[in-house]
């Protein structure tokens, strides 16, 4: 396996996102685990990375945190954490214990909240494990009026690129942002940066609750290594061939970006 090296020397694993697959990450947004489990069993081999969010862990714990394993899949945690610094750095801990690849936090948790999250995941590297720390910046259910009524005058890129900024000055090197920020932070950060962006909705499917949104194709070429498709897969009439979908307009958009 290639290795890089994390921003304190220590050895990790490469990134995952080398293909149309690899680069889909499905979200497991269902209330059970043996809906988990069905959806899944749908959807074996015609996904790369497994995205296990608030609902199912809040609901399950750990046994959530397995499903990625029982199918060959890399877990991606998505607990957005946002505490004070010390109880952080012990949750990203408990998930490297889980086996998880991605794990994220708020970057709006300032400065040492991050420090000791990426801190906490370089230990766990440097004894086998594949943990990395990644900044969710500015949700993609928030627009600039949103932004506006919790105080921040910034416009949502501008807080994407001041909050990525920090995150990338106390060693988090991936990064959750909308399709529409990717490019911007692709040049700022360059490309050792991971960019991973939700708010993806295939040609033809509802927006639903998300305001900042894109095309596989589209966040691929905006700059994204990889994609957060959730709804538009799960509620498919056939979950498998909207997954083929997507993987294929993403090799494509592969071919033609690389």
């Amino acid at each position: 396996m290639l290795l890089g090296l994390s921003p304190d020397g220590a050895s990790r694993p490469a990134s995952p996102f080398a293909s149309g697959r690899g680069r889909l990450i499905f979200a497991l947004d269902v209330p059970t685990l043996q809906e988990a489990r069905t959806v899944l069993g749908s959807l074996r081999g015609e996904v790369g990375m497994l995205k296990v969010g608030l609902e199912l862990f809040v609901g399950y714990g750990p046994e959530a945190a397995v499903l990625a394993k029982e199918h060959g899949l890399p877990l991606f945690l998505d607990l957005k954490l946002h505490d004070i610094p010390e109880t952080v750095g012990r949750a990203v801990g408990r998930a490297a214990m889980l086996g998880a690849r991605y794990l994220t936090v708020h970057a709006c948790g300032g400065r040492a909240m991050l420090r000791q999250a990426v801190a906490r995941a370089a230990e766990a590297r440097a004894v086998g494990g594949q943990l990395e720390v990644v900044a969710v910046t500015v949700l993609t259910s928030l627009d600039g009026d949103d932004l506006v009524e919790q105080g921040i005058a910034r416009e949502p890129a501008a807080q994407v690129t001041a909050l990525s900024a920090l995150a990338w000055d106390e060693g988090v090197r991936a990064f959750v942002c909308s399709p529409h920020e990717a490019s911007a932070l692709r040049v700022r950060l360059g490309p050792a940066a991971i960019l991973i962006t939700p708010g993806i909705r295939p040609t033809g499917a509802t927006i639903g609750d998300q305001k900042r949104v894109s095309t596989p194709a589209g966040a691929l070429r905006a700059g994204a290594d990889a994609i957060v498709v959730g709804r538009p897969i799960r509620d498919a009439k056939d979950p498998a061939e909207m997954a083929r979908r997507i993987v294929a307009e993403l090799d494509a958009a592969s071919e033609v970006t690389g």
